[in-house]
């Protein structure tokens, strides 16, 4: 680990040199043009456009759809593109398109976020982020110079919605699409609701503090005033302000989607509208969805982005990337870790130059082979190692239930008790689990692969482990919660949390806490508690995300949910953990535990609750034969 380190700072200035080698060719070799183009009705949207001097042959035309700038603005101003692996498109002649979307930053008309599909298109009036995607490739084919005809879109998180609607826009210049880690169902999976439950924190840093709500009444390249709360712990700042009307207070009038979420607390027809999933049919280009295991805000939109296609368009050339990544970590130069959990390799290294790059070459170029592509490809956390997999989830999987029994065992076996024993704890609202053991002013993205060793201590959170494995235990695909409880109140919210447990001794970075070494080696990984997997689920919505129903008390009852997919590798010598509870602050708001309206609660309304889980409990873990 020394030597690895020491190397990393060795290199350091050869990634700047490189870095500025890369951005002084970009600016010799490439000329920007920025442009409006019409849409059908009439509106017109802003583009930079990327052109490469060489016009010896024609150029592929690889695009992004963003809400958040293609800045710089000015033709004299460049993007930098020679950051991480897009240099590479550049140096093999794509001409690079950046689009603001529809009334955002200089684009004309009306924003709206998540603008739903639209089905039933009559007349130029009737437009949607499918049909803003046809018109603008159909301008590019037909005024770029050099252009071969070949048009590819990708974008991440947002811009991956954007992806996803371009590959309904039915264009026939439009050859490969990659939605990557791509907002899909914000009530269900992605962002803003987990299962119904509200991850408060997320919303409010996106619509209120970094400015994205912010009205956008004409064209402007001057961006939204940021805010800047008094208290820069967010355990604190949410604890103190309270039930969720006093940050719509703080939000104010003007952030039009955070009140209508507020309005808008079941999954009615106005969410389901939003639901990117919802007629992914007749996908014409070829798809490569990517996403990251580790992705704090859109691990759902990768796996079911890709299952949609596959179920609802099945002729669909559909391929899945997903490695063990944070958010965009595939488009950072450095993937070969999350926090304090090590990959062997560089994962991001890897993916760009054997799948992103090869894709589009291909589709777009007409160079290359897509036959080393499988069609899923995944990374196994753990074993640490790529798999190419002709499904996903692989047909080797075998449904197996794992149960949380009496004296914090967890079990492949059901124990015989099991229906009259329980394991009890209390959810105190005004003292909330908190989602980390560290203080942070933004939502930290590390606590997808954190220790949770800190929360195994808490009275609040109970825990569950096996004996020490006597071989591998390998996962691949959803894992499920099923839940016996009984509670005391009408309403909870369920945390479960799978968790590999590393052996005490021999784990890489196996060094004493209050060792005298260099920063990054101190964190002890002996008896390291790996978050695998974490989801939420808001009790209410058990049986139905738009019919909420309140618990009966005292009356056993099941709260069953599926988690997103896993792909890890529980080594011979570790164990498996799970972990329960009912809060999980501040990333999630606190639920009351009443069966109220939730997004107008006052802070009189919460209340403790005292919470049995069954030893009838079990997972359902997708564990590879």
């Amino acid at each position: 680990m020394k030597k690895l380190y020491a190397l990393v700072l060795l290199l350091l200035p050869v990634f700047a040199i490189a870095q500025s080698a890369d951005s002084t060719w970009f600016v010799n070799n490439y000329t920007k043009k920025e442009a409006t183009i019409a849409m059908r009705d009439g509106v017109k949207l802003f583009v930079s456009v990327y052109m490469p001097k060489d016009n010896s042959e024609k150029h592929p035309i690889l695009m992004e759809r963003t809400p958040y700038s293609c800045e710089p603005y000015g033709e004299g101003k460049y993007r930098d593109l020679w950051k991480n692996h897009l240099i590479q498109y550049c140096r093999k002649g794509y001409i690079m398109v950046y689009a603001d979307v529809r009334g955002r930053w200089m684009s004309e008309g009306e924003y709206m976020d998540v603008r739903p599909f639209n089905f039933n298109k009559k007349t130029n009036k009737d437009i949607d982020e499918a049909s803003d995607t046809y018109d603008t490739i159909d301008w590019l084919v037909k005024n770029i110079p050099n252009n071969n005809g070949n048009v590819g879109v990708f974008g991440i998180s947002y811009p991956g919605f954007y992806s996803t609607m371009a590959s309904l826009s039915g264009h026939p210049a439009l050859k490969a699409v990659s939605p990557e880690a791509p907002v899909t169902d914000w009530f269900v999976g992605d962002d803003f609701h987990h299962n119904g439950a509200f991850f408060q924190m997320d919303a409010f840093a996106f619509y209120k503090q970094f400015g994205f709500g912010a009205p956008h009444p004409h064209p402007t390249p001057i961006a939204a005033p940021t805010w800047d709360p008094a208290i820069h712990d967010n355990y604190a700042f949410y604890l103190a302000t309270g039930a969720l009307p006093n940050l719509t207070k703080i939000a104010g009038d003007s952030l039009k989607f955070w009140n209508e979420m507020m309005n808008h607390p079941n999954r009615d027809a106005w969410w389901m509208a939003r639901n990117a999933r919802v007629g992914i049919k007749n996908v014409k280009p070829a798809m490569l969805v990517v996403g990251g295991e580790f992705d704090a805000e859109d691990c759902f939109g990768g796996w079911n982005v890709y299952k949609a296609i596959d179920k609802q368009s099945p002729a669909t050339n559909n391929r899945l990337v997903e490695g063990p990544w944070y958010h965009e970590q595939w488009r950072n130069n450095d993937g070969t870790h999350l926090g304090n959990v090590q990959w062997g390799s560089n994962t991001s290294e890897w993916y760009a130059n054997h799948i992103e790059i090869p894709f589009f070459d291909y589709y777009l170029r007409g160079v290359g082979s897509v036959d080393s592509i499988a069609k899923a490809s995944v990374f196994f956390t753990g074993e640490n190692k790529w798999h190419q997999l002709p499904q996903w989830p692989p047909a080797d999987t075998q449904p197996t239930d794992i149960y949380l029994q009496d004296n914090s065992k967890l079990s492949f076996a059901a124990a015989n008790n099991a229906n009259n024993s329980f394991d009890t704890y209390i959810s105190d609202p005004a003292k909330p689990v908190p989602y980390s053991e560290e203080v942070h002013y933004d939502r930290t993205r590390n606590y997808m692969t954190d220790d949770q060793r800190f929360a195994a201590r808490r009275t609040d959170v109970l825990v569950y482990q096996t004996d020490t494995l006597t071989k591998d235990v390998t996962l691949a695909g959803p894992v499920i919660a099923d839940l016996m409880v009984r509670l005391s109140n009408t309403d909870a919210d369920f945390v479960v949390k799978l968790i590999d447990v590393f052996p005490d001794k021999g784990s890489y970075n196996d060094v004493d806490i209050y060792a005298e070494t260099d920063p990054v080696l101190k964190y002890p990984m002996g008896g390291y508690q790996m978050l695998v997997r974490a989801e939420i689920m808001r009790g209410r919505y058990r049986d139905s995300y738009s019919n909420p129903s309140p618990f009966v008390p005292n009356k056993l009852t099941e709260v069953k949910y599926t988690m997103p997919d896993v792909a890890h590798t529980f080594k011979k010598g570790h164990r498996i953990m799970v972990q329960v509870q009912s809060s999980w602050f501040p990333l999630v708001d606190r639920n009351p535990q009443q069966f109220i309206d939730i997004y107008h609660a006052k802070d009189s309304d919460f209340i403790k609750e005292t919470i049995n889980v069954y030893h009838s409990s079990k997972l359902v873990l997708p564990v590879e034969k």
